[in-house]
């Protein structure tokens, strides 16, 4: 049968000493006997082999105050109780300031309750060597943790590396037109994207996106939809296909291509056309927030337009309007995250402000979104994307 545990007897009276070991053994406990504590090498730290100590109080030529030093610097785990030939209120101070969990005095006459009380001490360190197992798999857990999440963020660094070599030239100058761009993702990868491309002589697309939620998935979704405005703008080039050329064909692309992955993304979407020679807009919304604003001489404005998010449904409408443009404008879109930095509480509060700032400050994109606070963002709340389309008369 198995000892119920490691029972180390402190005593320099070797009869004494063997009388209490064999009481500790007949009680099932392995028991191990010093009576030399000066010559003796005993580890009472943390990787000790011993349960439970019992130490006679009036060793011979002990020091308890070096001995209480030697203690502490061992970084002693394992409980003690100490035996002692007199009860006084001294004695068990000692005790008290040498950790001691009890005191007995001799002879010892409820032997039961010394047994209760070395049961005790070996619960009790039991319990400390699961505390620090427990902490060990702890740490080990939490080095592990980091080695993954240090590679996850160089894989996202990596991954903001590829996305930012995605977007378009910033700015892109088509003679009076002036097209510019920023994204400020809340983590590493974004999920609000914008384009913007030259289609022949005349026309200019661009697109505005939120996939929904953050991170690796949605920025691969944006990655999707760069793919497919490239292609259509391909197709138009070579096949003279001009599918690109329509905003709502556009959007029912996307829509079939976000349903066909399956992975339960959508993204609200603005997409525009714009014709240099005409200076003309045709464009369509997709569930976006803001709406694209369009500011010149005579104020600032909201484009409306209806139209849910691509990748819901398969029978998604949506709507084209085409608009004259003013000779000299500017044309901003944003991503909804812009609306979280933004100090109204409520949309509908939102919404007023932000047409308010376009109406107070039209000058440039750059002093627009100084006044948004756009260079002042750290660390965004949610992704937030701008796209700025300028024409000087």
């Amino acid at each position: 049968m198995a000892a119920k545990g490691n029972v180390l007897v402190i005593d320099d009276v070797p009869a004494r000493a063997e009388a209490l070991a064999r009481t500790v053994s007949a009680a099932g406990y392995a028991t191990t006997v010093v009576t030399d504590v000066n010559g003796a090498h005993i580890n009472l730290g943390t990787d000790s082999e011993f349960d439970a100590v019992l130490c006679e109080l009036e060793l011979r030529g002990v020091s308890w105050k070096e001995a209480r030093r030697v203690l502490r610097e061992m970084d002693a785990q394992v409980p003690a109780i100490m035996f002692s030939d007199e009860l006084d209120a001294q004695r068990m101070m000692t005790a008290l300031h040498l950790g001691a969990s009890d005191f007995f005095v001799r002879p010892v006459e409820d032997v039961d309750a010394l047994v209760k009380s070395i049961e005790r001490c070996v619960r009790q360190r039991d319990l400390r060597r699961e505390l620090r197992e427990s902490r060990q798999r702890l740490e080990a857990a939490n080095n592990e943790l980091r080695a993954t999440v240090k590679v996850l963020e160089q894989d996202q660094q990596a991954g903001r590396q590829v996305q930012l070599r995605m977007l378009p030239a910033t700015p892109l100058v088509l003679e009076d037109y002036v097209l510019s761009h920023t994204v400020i993702p809340s983590l590493y990868l974004s999920g609000d994207f914008t384009d913007y491309f030259t289609v022949g002589d005349n026309f200019v697309t661009f697109f505005m996106a939120d996939v929904s939620g953050h991170g690796s998935s949605s920025a691969f979704t944006t990655v999707l939809l760069k793919n497919l405005f490239a292609r259509k703008r391909s197709d138009y080039l070579r096949l003279r296909d001009d599918t690109v050329l329509s905003p709502v064909a556009m959007l029912k692309h996307a829509n079939k291509e976000l349903l066909g992955l399956a992975v339960g993304k959508f993204a609200t979407m603005v997409v525009g056309l714009l014709d240099t020679d005409k200076n003309t807009l045709r464009y369509s919304i997709a569930g976006h927030l803001p709406q694209p604003v369009l500011v010149s001489h005579s104020g600032a404005r909201y484009l409306r337009g209806e139209g849910s998010a691509v990748g819901i449904t398969e029978d998604a409408l949506y709507e084209e309007h085409l608009i004259d443009l003013p000779g000299s404008f500017m044309l901003a879109l944003f991503s909804d995250g812009i609306l979280e930095i933004l100090p109204p509480k409520n949309l509908i509060e939102k919404e007023k402000y932000f047409l308010e700032v376009f109406e107070q400050t039209s000058e440039s994109p750059e002093q627009l979104a100084t006044r948004l606070g756009l260079d002042r963002v750290e660390t965004a709340p949610d992704d937030i994307a701008a796209l700025f389309i300028s024409k000087r008369g």
